[in-house]
């Protein structure tokens, strides 16, 4: 069982990557369960045909400690398994706590079973400290992928998260698998995220172009492999749960300086145009 932590920047498309991702694995023939740990609850809302299902930690505010898997584990396409940590109630406590207390529910009620290929952590923006890092900091998650773009804050986000996997990388095992590229058609997009990939001593696993189908899809609660299978977008997701099941390459990241991140902005022209728009 391969256990994998999403991160990125916030509205980068983390969830909807990674369950277009979950979809094309599906077809592989793999078996999976996503945990959602974001306390939007949105990371298998696509899996599950946009069924509001109810988080981990509302699960047992409304029903006390003595729940089932059953009443936490909703099956989405394909056989997917569907869990969403949740949050606390609005202005209190950390929302970090969901993602360690449903790990640990999980856990104890055996949900980590024996014909899972894969489990996926789909974590909120780029916070990599308190329970957001749970699944770094205590080897939950063996590898680390990271969803960018050409974009600057896009960039500064991942090399953040990296700092936190090379933090925890001696004492948990935890390694970054790569880059994947959910793509916003910026200038020079793809050889940047390269340029970038390479500085952190990790790859580009795979550019996803940008295509409306994406939005389409969301639109009607389903992944595009679900919504239009025959289109060149699901083939695309296809191809990054291959690029996902065959990869090997698995590093310790060396995160960048300010300042040598800013170089590598500013030969591309990112700097520039970011000064285009102080006022």
């Amino acid at each position: 069982m391969r256990q994998i932590a999403i991160y990125g920047k916030g509205g980068i498309g983390k969830s909807t990557t990674t369950q277009n991702l979950t979809a094309g694995l599906v077809e592989h023939g793999k078996k999976v369960m996503v945990v959602g740990c974001d306390p939007k609850a949105d990371s298998t809302r696509l899996l599950l045909g946009g069924l509001a299902q109810k988080t981990v930690l509302d699960t047992l505010r409304e029903e006390g400690e003595d729940v089932s898997l059953d009443h936490i584990v909703k099956e989405g396409f394909g056989g997917t398994r569907c869990v969403e940590s949740g949050g606390p109630e609005p202005g209190v406590g950390c929302a970090g706590r969901g993602i360690i207390t449903s790990i640990n529910m999980l856990e104890n009620q055996g949900a980590y079973t024996d014909d899972l290929d894969f489990v996926f952590y789909d974590v909120l923006g780029d916070v990599v400290c308190g329970g957001f890092a749970m699944p770094i900091r205590e080897g939950k998650a063996q590898e680390i992928y990271i969803v960018a773009s050409g974009e600057m804050m896009a960039l500064y986000a991942a090399n953040n998260i990296s700092k936190g996997i090379k933090k925890y990388a001696r004492s948990g095992g935890v390694r970054l698998g790569g880059i994947i590229c959910n793509s916003r058609n910026v200038d020079r997009e793809i050889p940047l995220l390269r340029a970038f990939a390479k500085e952190l001593n990790t790859q580009l696993l795979y550019f996803v172009p940008r295509d409306n189908i994406v939005q389409h899809a969301e639109i009607n609660k389903q992944t595009v492999i679900q919504y239009k299978p025959t289109s060149a977008q699901a083939q695309e997701y296809r191809n990054l749960a291959e690029a996902i099941i065959n990869n090997t390459s698995l590093t310790v990241p060396t995160p960048m300086t300010q300042e040598r991140l800013e170089e590598i902005l500013q030969e591309f022209g990112l700097m520039e145009s970011a000064n285009e728009y102080q006022i």
